[in-house]
This record gives structure tokens, C-alpha cells and sequence, in this order.
């Protein structure tokens, strides 16, 4: 393999982080590392001959010069050199592999070529093949958000590998879902709204779960009648069933930083597979799903349903993340578009930002039913020393039960999803009874 070759795939194998392009591109042509050493042979060989006076030894310099001279003469370099970049594919999930090629177009003959690749923050190069003047890469990627692919510096030579051109090839920028986590469990609120679903309401209807019988009224459909009471009270008596509605569900993002959670990664991380998770639950029950990221940019999606909408829904949360950086919060509040009336809110975050918590409270005053998801966060590392110490992480976790607590008093339950379990293992205590909201 080309070492050049070897050289780029070793940079991405390394697990620290991906290496910075350089801050400007040289431009034009300049001289090549074997140039550099032609020259300094024959500066040493011309040295050499002053100082020990032999003519003999001006014929050593006599080869290295020639051969600069050929660099600079006309048509050994090509011209117009430039490159084309091809990414058939900008979105894609975790772990997903992403494929690239550059093709190199010039005027002339060169004499071969060096890439150079800086791979962007969220994924890793796992490929780089080279076929004359076509460079086929492919990265895997690593994290979702949305991400610059990369650069590649490509040093193109001419003919006798004495000069050289930097042609910079700009990947942009490609789109990394997150892997929702394994959901089926769609606990609903105590109203729905009155739209046909999959949902068994409190009300009755026209539905599949047999919920009582009663006495028989005129227009009442024969097929309905039930025979067992019926012949046991001595009076036709009809099956009653429960109706079945839809939901309004709607995921409150908790985006203003991130943490280290109890397994060592990412609680932010953590919250978006939860919520894309819950997302999908929600969509495959024919429900309506909005989500409000809090924190960030100021982005929210109105409930809608359908397949595409999960594409949708994960799309206005990629901006939180943008190459290891963060916006500045402009929002600590839902925005009341955004929450339609009645719709169950699912409050992903692991407790640890006070505006956050105030939003909570903001929607507990609202009157819809909540559910706060908790992303446990690490516990604070005092210095072993301080005496104190134990004191600190006591009344720390003291704090901690006092939030869930007040939120648990507001009408919002709260459960924690270790990242160990399923999410269905977290919510089936919400389905024993239907999640009440406040009152207005």
C-alpha cells in the first residue's frame, strides 16, 4: 500500500480526535520533498569542491542540477488541475458506511498523486483506495447529528516528482441519524381526543375490548347481543366495547448541554435515541407525534403521523449537535403552538439544567399530562480527602430525590431509563392506569 495510503487510514483508527485541515491551501506549484533533496545534495557537493578546491567535485552537483532544471521546464507540469467530488448518499444511520469518490481532471501528464484525508468529527475513515487519478473512500458513521464529512488535500506531481500542487476537495456536509431504541409500549393520557386510532378509550363505541354488558335498546345490531347473560338474566342483553381512539404525543428534548451519564457516554446522546424511540412507538399506533427541542436553536415539530414523519422528527433535532459545538439556549419554554391541547408530553432529560426544570414547571401549569423520562447523569466525584465530602454527595443526592419528588407531586411520574433495559421495561408501570394531567 501507498504509505501516503497508509498514513490516512492510521488517522482514523486512532481514537483521539479527528485531525484539523490546515487553515489555508497553498497555492500554485512549488517544490516536492525529492526536489528539496536534489538540492541539498548539490548545495553540499558545490561546498564540498570550494572548500577543497578539486575541480573534480563540481561534477557531483553537475546531476542535481540538471535535474531541477527539468522541473521547471514547459509542459512538464499538467494544468487546470481540479477535482470532482461525488457523495451519492448524505444520509444515513449509526454504524451505516458512506461512500465517497474524488476524480482528479487536468491538462497534460502528472507523475502521481498523495492524498492527504481529514475526516469530519462524526465519522471514521475505514477505506482508501486509489486508481490513478480516482480516489474511492469510505467512512463509517460514528455519531448522529450533522456533520462536515471532511476534507481530502490531494499533492498532485509533475512528470518528474520534482514539483507539486495541493488540490483541496471539499466532502460537505452528510446527515447521521440516531438508532431509536427498541419501543412497542404507548401508554395513553386519561382523554383522548376524539379521532379514530388503536387506543381503547374510557368511552364506548365501536371498537374490540369487551368492556360490559347492558340492556337491549331498540336499533341495536342482533350480532351484538350477548347469550350468555342474555339466557342467565332471562332479557336480551348487548356486548358493549370500548372505542378506539388516537393520541397527541408530543417529546420535549431536554438540549441545553451535555453530560456524562452513569455508564460513562452521553446523556444527550441517550435522550435522542429515547425520544426517537418513543417517536416510533407512537407512529405505529397511527398516532400524532411532535417533538420541541428546548435549548440549542429554536426548533419544534408540530404532531403529525406517518412513516416520513419519524424522518422528519429526527431531522429537527440533528441542529442541537453541529461538529462538537452547541447554540446558545434562546429558548426555556414550550412554545404553546408547538402543544396542542390534551396530548401526552414525554419530557426526555436528565435533570440536571435548572431552566429546564422551570419549563417543566411551565407545563404543569398547562394542565397537559406529562411524563418526565429521566437520563441518569453521573454522580459529582468529590475529593476523597475533604472531609466534607460525604456530606456533599448525600445532600447532592437528597436534592436529586427532592426534584423527582415535586415533579411527581406536579402530576408528571417520573421513570429513569438506565441504558441497560429496554424502554418498554420503563414505561409498563404507565399503563396500569391512563397519565392524569392538572386541571386547568
Amino acid at each position: 500500500m501507498n504509505p501516503s495510503l497508509r498514513r490516512a487510514l492510521g488517522r482514523a483508527d486512532e481514537p483521539s480526535e479527528p485531525l484539523e485541515p490546515p487553515t489555508a491551501r497553498p497555492d500554485g506549484w512549488r517544490l516536492s520533498e525529492r526536489a528539496h533533496r536534489l538540492a541539498l545534495v548539490a548545495a553540499c557537493a558545490l561546498v564540498g569542491a570550494l572548500i577543497s578546491g578539486h575541480a573534480w567535485a563540481f561534477a557531483l552537483a553537475a546531476g542535481p542540477v540538471v535535474w531541477l532544471l527539468l522541473a521547471v521546464t514547459p509542459g512538464s507540469r499538467p494544468d487546470r488541475v481540479a477535482a470532482l467530488t461525488t457523495v451519492p448518499v448524505r444520509r444515513c444511520f449509526e454504524g451505516e458506511p458512506m461512500t465517497t469518490r474524488i476524480e482528479l481532471s487536468y491538462a497534460g501528464s502528472a507523475g502521481g498523486f498523495d492524498p492527504a484525508v481529514y475526516p469530519g468529527p462524526g465519522v471514521e475513515l475505514v477505506r482508501l483506495e486509489q486508481h490513478g487519478a480516482v480516489l474511492d473512500l469510505e467512512f463509517t458513521a460514528r455519531r448522529w447529528g450533522r456533520w462536515s464529512l471532511g476534507t481530502v488535500d490531494v499533492d498532485v506531481y509533475d512528470r518528474g516528482g520534482l514539483a507539486r500542487q495541493t488540490v483541496r476537495a471539499d466532502l460537505g456536509e452528510c446527515e447521521i441519524f440516531p438508532l431509536p431504541d427498541d419501543s412497542s409500549l404507548t401508554p395513553i393520557p386519561t382523554r383522548l381526543p376524539n379521532r379514530l386510532g388503536e387506543h381503547a378509550a374510557r368511552q364506548h363505541g365501536e371498537g374490540l375490548e369487551f368492556v360490559g354488558v347492558r340492556p337491549y335498546r331498540w336499533g341495536d345490531r342482533q350480532r351484538r347481543i350477548h347469550w350468555a347473560a342474555t339466557t342467565r338474566r332471562g332479557s336480551v342483553q348487548i356486548s358493549e366495547f370500548a372505542a378506539e381512539q388516537a393520541t397527541d404525543a408530543v417529546v420535549l428534548l431536554d438540549a441545553f448541554g451535555d453530560v456524562v451519564g452513569t455508564r460513562g457516554g452521553s446523556t444527550l446522546d441517550d435522550s435522542v435515541r429515547v425520544a426517537a424511540g418513543i417517536a416510533r412507538a407512537y407512529l405505529r399506533s397511527h398516532d400524532r407525534v411532535g417533538i420541541v427541542s428546548l435549548g440549542g436553536r429554536l426548533r419544534w415539530l408540530t404532531p403529525g403521523t406517518g412513516s416520513t414523519h419519524l424522518l422528519r422528527i429526527v431531522e429537527s433535532v440533528l441542529d442541537v449537535r453541529r461538529d462538537l459545538g452547541f447554540q446558545t439556549p434562546d429558548l426555556d419554554r414550550v412554545p404553546p403552538p408547538a402543544l396542542p391541547n390534551g396530548a401526552l408530553v414525554y419530557a426526555v432529560t436528565p435533570l440536571a439544567d435548572d431552566r429546564f426544570v422551570d419549563a417543566l414547571q411551565d407545563l404543569a401549569l398547562r394542565g397537559n399530562p406529562a411524563v418526565v423520562v429521566e437520563i441518569p447523569a453521573g454522580e459529582p466525584r468529590p475529593d476523597p480527602e475533604d472531609p466534607g465530602a460525604p456530606l456533599a454527595l448525600r445532600l447532592w443526592r437528597l436534592d436529586r430525590e427532592a426534584l423527582r419528588f415535586s415533579l411527581t407531586e406536579r402530576g408528571m411520574p417520573v421513570v429513569a431509563w438506565e441504558g441497560e433495559n429496554t424502554l418498554d421495561l420503563v414505561l409498563a408501570p404507565l399503563l396500569r392506569r391512563p397519565v392524569h394531567g392538572r386541571t386547568r
